[in-house]
């Protein structure tokens, strides 16, 4: 990786329309839906034996967990029949069961009507609308937008407002193995794979894709998302496919597992949150949810078994998001802190989550100086080796690998749930990896990171939960301490950075001073209360130490700690 980032709107690879794979499977939705639903029912039928007792109690947990789900945390976005639904499929149910005439043959025949009405249904709900004219709107939209924005507060004047004085390239700043992502997209299938940490990740990345000249990516976006209208409209048109996180049965799980196998086989590139949700901490990811993850890997065995002479690649490529400052910060932080640590914190909710208030927060963002930077990494296989610019899998000493190995027993390409489970498990352990060699350090992460080790070393024998209760005005730091601090974990930072182990912004590399004031500028801009600020008497207070802690954690898992 360059400290250069990308300043201009690359060519498409693929011109016409017509040759998006996403293209070709919204022509044939309805087909694939069937195929969905068809490889869903197989793989339920597998994991209860195909055996009729078995396949009973799935359907009958799919629908208790169901029926809680409606009673107990019912959204906007779901649809008016919902309950009658699942009414339907108890009484389904209780007739089959009461019918002693039925054989057993017919039990299992009634069952598995009930279980593809189900999988019917999830794959409906589960399935994009891409359009191609919606789409370029959206993009269009969503470039003017910003941009807009961008010049609007820069620029004073009315007809300035109208000009491209500032490139939305150089607010949202693209970096890293850019040629090489373009490359792969044309020789295999695209998994992208970026950390998570507000909800304008999916537009951001959405406009990224766009930007390096990329046809549209398939992407599970929450159905939370749904329920905020301007995200409704994005998400729709952008053609992401819906992920209900509520959702925990067997039998939504293997639909969805299903859908995204289905279509990286299809060959649509496609992009989903290997954290599965938000970092609530402000951690990078370090754990990660491995359900959707399998699939890459079920979909290169499938390529290989399906078509032996030319299968097609599936390359994963991890993506870091880089925030001064996340929108849903204190939010995120409550529920972290509330379910790590249980009755021994306590907070008051004060969470937002309207099209108007996300509207306030990007004029907020695009007023200030604040940037965004997305990085991305080099691409690997799905065993987490790194890949050259023609594809080919390249073992850590830069020896030929040829994945097909890693799924052959006995001459031949094999099924092995419990080999490609490891697998999965690799490759979760790679990415992660290499979401904290491609993170890219900004200045608020710094003086964060510093502030919260200098107030955690003053209170040293207190436990994370006890500090956080500390009242705010009774903690300040003297700014020579602080400077000298920052000055210590810069260099900490910047030996990582020669090791290969992180990236730096170029404002890291501004005079202390100057970067001291950067950071404390932008830390959490947005809040009301901010986590850390300059006093006029030289002290540096924090106004909400839990947001602090939230900024902190970005650098936490580098062992900065020690530094201090």
């Amino acid at each position: 990786m360059t400290d250069d980032y990308i300043k201009h709107q690359y060519a498409p690879i693929l011109p016409e329309k017509d040759e998006w794979p996403v293209v070709r499977l919204s022509k044939s939705r309805k087909e694939f839906i069937q195929q969905v639903v068809a490889s869903s029912n197989e793989k339920i039928k597998n994991l209860t034996g195909n055996q009729v007792p078995a396949l009973k109690e799935e359907l009958e947990i799919t629908l208790y967990r169901e029926r809680m789900r409606i009673k107990q945390n019912p959204w906007l976005v779901d649809p008016d029949d919902e309950a009658s639904f699942w009414a339907g499929v108890k009484t389904s149910l209780l007739s089959v069961g009461v019918d002693q005439k039925l054989t057993e043959a017919e039990k299992k025949e009634r069952y598995l009507a009930i279980l593809t009405a189900i999988t019917q249904r999830y794959s409906e709900e589960i399935a994009s609308n891409f359009k191609h004219s919606h789409y370029k709107m959206t993009r269009r939209i969503v470039t003017f937008g910003f941009s807009r924005l961008l010049n609007t507060a820069r620029v004073k004047g009315f007809k300035s407002i109208f000009s491209n004085q500032y490139s939305l390239q150089d607010k949202i700043q693209i970096i890293g193995e850019t040629d090489q992502l373009r490359d792969l997209a044309s020789k295999g299938t695209i998994v992208m794979v970026p950390t998570h940490f507000s909800n304008l990740d999916s537009i951001l990345i959405g406009w990224t894709i766009s930007t390096l000249g990329l046809p549209p990516f398939i992407y599970g976006a929450g159905l939370n998302l749904f329920n905020i209208q301007i995200f409704a409209y994005f998400m729709n048109a952008l053609g992401a496919y819906k992920v209900d996180r509520r959702k925990k049965n067997q039998v939504y799980l293997e639909t969805l597992k299903t859908y995204s196998r289905e279509a990286i086989q299809f060959g649509c590139h496609s992009l989903f949150f290997p954290g599965g949700t938000r970092s609530r901490s402000g951690n990078i990811e370090s754990k990660l949810k491995l359900g959707l993850l399998s699939t890459a890997i079920e979909a290169q065995r499938a390529n290989f078994q399906n078509n032996p002479d030319n299968p097609g690649k599936v390359f994963i490529v991890p993506v870091t998001i880089n925030y001064h400052f996340v929108l849903e910060a204190p939010g995120l932080i409550r529920d972290y802190l509330n379910h790590t640590g249980q009755e021994r914190y306590y907070s008051e909710s004060d969470e937002f989550s309207t099209s108007y208030k996300i509207s306030k927060f990007l004029v907020k963002f695009f007023t200030k100086g604040s940037d965004i930077s997305v990085s991305i990494g080099r691409a690997m296989d799905i065993l987490g080796n790194y890949v050259d610019e023609q594809g080919n899998s390249r073992d850590r000493h830069g020896r030929s690998i040829d994945c097909r190995d890693y799924f052959v027993s006995n001459g031949k390409v094999t099924v092995d749930l419990q080999r490609e489970e490891e697998y999965t498990k690799k490759l979760g352990t790679r990415i992660v990896e290499e979401f904290h060699k491609i993170n890219r350090v900004f200045s608020s992460h710094l003086v964060a990171f510093t502030a919260f080790r200098l107030i955690k070393r003053a209170n040293s024998k207190l436990d994370l939960f006890s500090l956080l209760r500390v009242p705010e005005e009774d903690i300040h730091l003297s700014y020579e301490t602080f400077n000298d601090a920052c000055g210590e974990v810069l260099d900490g930072i910047r030996q990582l950075r020669a090791e290969g182990k992180l990236h730096m912004a170029p404002h890291l590399e501004m005079p202390l001073e100057e970067i001291i004031r950067h950071g404390l500028e932008n830390v959490g801009m947005y809040h009301a209360k901010r986590p850390l600020i300059r006093t006029e008497q030289g002290h540096v207070v924090t106004e909400d130490i839990s947001l602090l802690y939230y900024y902190h954690n970005r650098l936490d898992g580098y062992e900065l700690d020690k530094i201090i």
